[in-house]
């Protein structure tokens, strides 16, 4: 056995961080959040972006301090207690497996209908196949893989800026873009046509979207500099939303009317495209979609396998998750990931709507469990670290420990406002209520394994001391 090996390069790294931060749901999603809030999501986007920036800070004064593979999971693990880092992490783990089946089954849908010979769950199982035997040849081909594909989606975004920003000044040559302009933010009913209570809707709509961000904290305990990895990306999380998110999301506002038909029909991005008369559009952000699909299964699968690495190391999953290959690459523990990411494809071929459908809203909300868990983290290890080695104390939370306590106060109130939604069989309601049950089944878990250690240690401490007596 031995262990994770730094195979991770800075260039990985970097790409990584930028890379993570833009999920699939930007491109697939936004629609949803923009039928809802009109040009008011990007106060959707910029108070969800805002909540990540300061959950990401809190999570970059603790790695920095202390990169470790388990990363929130391992920090609340000693802040908080074995039962927080147990139940964290598993959870976390349940949440990238289940994604793993969501973009598999997205991933194969276009494949599909780019070669149709091919069914829908035979691409599935090609790209599952692909993608693992990646990650289990070593990080470093993970690392390549991500750094290609985080590639293609920063270019791909990065152009549909500067694009569509010359558009809507006007200033695209060889474009007749005869319905973009800033005064698609205030005409057709407002800048917030169905009222302000939206943009609260919309944040429901395009949290989930950010889950992602945390993901350089996890692959940096297998790089080169860990320290200096966590910091910079840390340090550019707010540059990084404010591009992609905003930046994009503005563009697509700005070149149509919020109301445009093409954008619940297309997709707000490739309607976008279209209206800027950009030949195959629809291909072009397919292909770019299926990039960020590609993109996310990678790193759900090396995020998973990770966090069960992490949770096999310190005893709370089983000890075959911790052994590692003579790459350097946990073989069991991303064998148990992708088995499990296999199943849930089963179940959305077999039963989409009902136990596939419970999975997915069974583990919706643990993005905000987690944010939430690492804002409780912070608190405490900001005391450990200031007493043990305030020196490490590179990246701090700005102005503690009250903005750590309203960003959990925020986190709160995005929970409860969701048990509110109650429409549809995915409802934010339903998908709290799911994500609660199966939290309270793992905490049980957690509760139940701690009792059993503490019994074990007593009876290993009460049989010390009728040896010592016997000794005496």
């Amino acid at each position: 056995m031995t262990g994770l090996q730094a195979g991770l390069k800075n260039r990985h790294l970097s790409m990584i961080a930028i890379g993570g931060v833009i999920g699939a749901g930007l491109f697939v999603g936004s629609k949803a959040g923009i039928a809802t809030a009109g040009p008011g999501i990007l106060l959707s986007y910029a108070l969800v972006g805002t909540l990540v920036v300061l959950v990401m800070r809190m999570l970059g004064e603790m790695s920095v301090a202390n990169p470790t593979t388990g990363s929130f999971s391992a920090h609340a693990d000693r802040a908080l207690g074995r039962w927080a880092g147990f139940s964290i992490g598993w959870l976390y783990w349940f949440f990238w497996v289940v994604v793993l089946a969501v973009e598999a089954t997205a991933g194969a849908e276009i494949l599909e209908g780019w070669i149709p010979a091919v069914p829908q769950w035979g691409w599935a199982l090609i790209v599952m196949v692909v993608l693992t035997a990646t990650n289990l040849i070593s990080v470093g081909s993970y690392g390549e893989f991500e750094f290609w594909f985080a590639g293609i989606k920063v270019v791909a975004i990065g152009a549909f800026i500067v694009v569509g920003g010359l558009a809507v000044f006007g200033v695209l040559p060889g474009v007749d873009a005869d319905k973009a302009g800033l005064s698609n933010l205030t005409d057709h009913g407002g800048f917030l046509p169905n009222g302000p209570g939206a943009i609260l809707t919309g944040v429901l709509l395009v949290v989930f979207s950010f889950m992602g961000s945390e993901i350089a904290t996890l692959a940096a305990g297998e790089s080169e500099d860990p320290q200096r990895a966590v910091t910079k990306s840390t340090n550019s999380i707010i540059w990084r939303i404010g591009v992609f998110y905003l930046g994009s999301i503005f563009v697509v506002v700005t070149l149509l009317p919020w109301d445009d038909p093409s954008i619940a029909s297309k997709g707000s991005y490739v309607a976008a495209l279209d209206s800027l008369g950009i030949a195959h559009a629809g291909q072009i952000m397919n292909f770019i979609v299926l990039t960020s699909v590609l993109s996310c299964l990678n790193s759900g699968l090396y995020t998973a396998s990770r966090m069960a690495f992490s949770l096999g190391e310190r005893g709370d999953a089983p000890k075959a998750f911790a052994r590692t290959t003579g790459r350097g690459v946990p073989m069991t523990a991303i064998l148990a990931s992708v088995i499990f990411g296999f199943v849930a494809v089963f179940f959305n071929y077999l039963s989409p709507d009902t136990i596939f459908l419970f999975l997915v809203n069974s583990s919706g909300a643990v993005a905000l469990f987690v944010w939430l868990v690492i804002c409780f983290s912070q608190l405490r290890m900001r005391k450990i670290i200031q007493a043990e080695a305030p020196e490490k104390l590179v990246v701090k939370m700005w102005l503690y420990p009250y903005l750590t306590w309203a960003t959990a106060g925020l986190i709160v109130f995005v929970l409860g406002y969701m048990l509110t939604d109650t429409e549809g069989a995915s409802s934010g309601r339903t998908t709290v209520l799911l994500s609660l049950l199966v939290a309270a089944f793992v905490l049980g878990i957690a509760v139940l394994k701690e009792r059993v250690r503490g019994r074990r240690s007593d009876v290993v401490g009460g049989a010390d001391v009728q040896d010592r007596i016997k000794v005496g």
